[in-house]
């Protein structure tokens, strides 16, 4: 099942104007951008929402992500912490008026969950870690959680205003798709 709307890799449904003439693409993202990013291009599991960029939105992130890891059979738990955090992310840093942000799953024939949460501040790149000397306060630690239970994490930008935050959780041993 997917989201309505154009599905050009940016939650606002809008296409790019800015790619190369004959780029190719996989569901609008370069395949360069795509190299460097998440195993879920191609899944046979694929589930993909708009969702408006409130706190709202935020939770029927949460709340759908744990619907369709249940009818996928896939253990929740720590996907579902993951998707609070990437969404609440979107909600907070990546929020621009009137746009929303994209939240996708996927999964592997061979088991591995994707979750991409997509917003359009590209502008607002994530940092990864903390710095040596640098001493927590009350927020900031949602990253550091994704960074400790996902197997892989990153940031790929486009299309432009766009950038979508993924990770990847493997199956435990013993877990199949």
């Amino acid at each position: 099942m997917s989201g309505t709307g154009a599905d050009s890799g940016c939650p606002h449904g809008r296409p790019s104007f800015n790619r190369r003439p004959g780029a190719a693409t996989l569901g609008g993202v370069t395949r360069e951008s795509a190299a460097v990013g998440p195993l879920c291009a191609d899944s046979p599991h694929r589930f993909s929402v708009p969702l408006s960029a409130t706190r709202r939105g935020a939770r029927l992130a949460r709340l759908l992500a744990a619907e369709r890891l249940r009818e996928w059979e896939v253990p929740d738990d720590p996907a579902l912490l993951i998707v609070a955090e990437l969404a609440a992310n979107a909600v907070l840093h990546g929020r621009v008026p009137g746009r929303s942000f994209r939240l996708t799953l996927a999964l592997t024939g061979s088991g591995t969950l994707c979750v991409e949460v997509t917003d359009t501040r590209g502008d607002r790149t994530p940092v990864r870690g903390r710095l040596a000397g640098e001493v927590p306060g009350e927020c900031g630690y949602g990253l550091l959680l994704v960074e400790e239970l996902a197997d892989r994490w990153g940031v790929r930008h486009g299309p432009v205003p766009c950038k979508t935050v993924w990770a990847e959780l493997d199956p435990a041993p013993g877990d199949g798709p």
